[in-house]
């Protein structure tokens, strides 16, 4: 993949990425070296400040630090910012969980499933016990291959609750699916208590945390691309890199043909405070 390819694919998909990151503050994961198609590549490193080269028409967002003081980050708004960044070296963006106007109340929440020794079946199985338990709780989840080695299904909120109570929800969907599923599921965040089982992980709804963006680049080999889809859709992906820049194409044309699996997402945004209620009601 070259940088041409990079800044391509990112116009090619602003008009579907844009809704889900504009006005959110951004983490750049940046490979200014490129990365070695062979293998997994350097390590890049993550920037949260907005680079000093940025120009003065790249939208800025100021943000509490959990440490104290503050810090100006990139929020993208146009396919044009998509693109400075990737000529850049951002490979890949992470929105925040909220945006401008209510950074401290989070209108998603995000369970990432990855699933040891790279089984993929077993994240889809997975996913799919976790939207059982939030539509329980009157939630709407979708989903969304990583990229990566996995899955994420995201929720859409309204902005009421700040990370530490969605964080609370979040967590509780994965303990009662977790008791639900004891023998392949769990919420231990300690690998070698796992036992082999999947990890439900909640920990990205926290203050200053951040996920992959839909329709964001990888920076792994064949250059995956994290794309959302319809939980029909899902039982036919064998892989979470399943779409490609090479192959983005053939996404784009499913996306104008039967329409974008996400594109209802901001009208189904819960109550997170009524989802909690009703959780503490269901029995795992």
């Amino acid at each position: 993949m070259t940088k041409r390819d990079l800044v391509a694919h990112y116009r090619e998909a602003a008009p579907w990425m844009l809704p889900h990151v504009r006005n959110r503050p951004v983490a750049l994961h940046r490979f200014p070296d490129g990365i070695d198609p062979s293998g997994p590549g350097t390590a890049g490193f993550f920037q949260k400040r907005v680079p000093d080269t940025a120009p003065p028409w790249v939208q800025r967002l100021r943000v509490v630090r959990v440490r104290g003081g503050t810090l100006t980050m990139v929020s993208c708004t146009n396919a044009a910012t998509l693109a400075w960044l990737a000529d850049q070296g951002v490979i890949t963006v992470h929105p925040w969980l909220s945006r401008a106007g209510h950074l401290g109340e989070p209108d998603r929440l995000v369970v990432d499933l990855d699933p040891p020794n790279d089984g993929f079946a077993r994240a889809r199985w997975a996913a799919r016990c976790v939207r059982e338990t939030l539509q329980e709780a009157g939630l709407v989840p979708y989903v969304m291959t990583t990229g990566s080695r996995g899955l994420h299904v995201v929720v859409p909120l309204r902005p009421e609750r700040d990370h530490a109570a969605v964080r609370e929800l979040a967590l509780g969907v994965a303990e009662v699916t977790a008791r639900r599923h004891p023998d392949r599921l769990t919420t231990q965040f300690r690998k070698d208590r796992r036992g082999g089982r999947l990890f439900l992980d909640t920990l990205r709804n926290a203050y200053g945390q951040h996920a992959v963006a839909p329709y964001a680049v990888r920076p792994l080999p064949g250059a995956p691309v994290a794309a959302p889809l319809s939980w029909e859709e899902l039982e036919d992906v064998d892989s979470p890199r399943r779409w490609s820049v090479s192959n983005f194409g053939e996404r784009v044309r499913v996306l104008r043909h039967r329409g974008n699996p996400w594109r209802d997402m901001a009208r189904h945004a819960c109550s997170p405070g009524k989802a909690a209620r009703r959780l503490e009601r269901m029995d795992g």
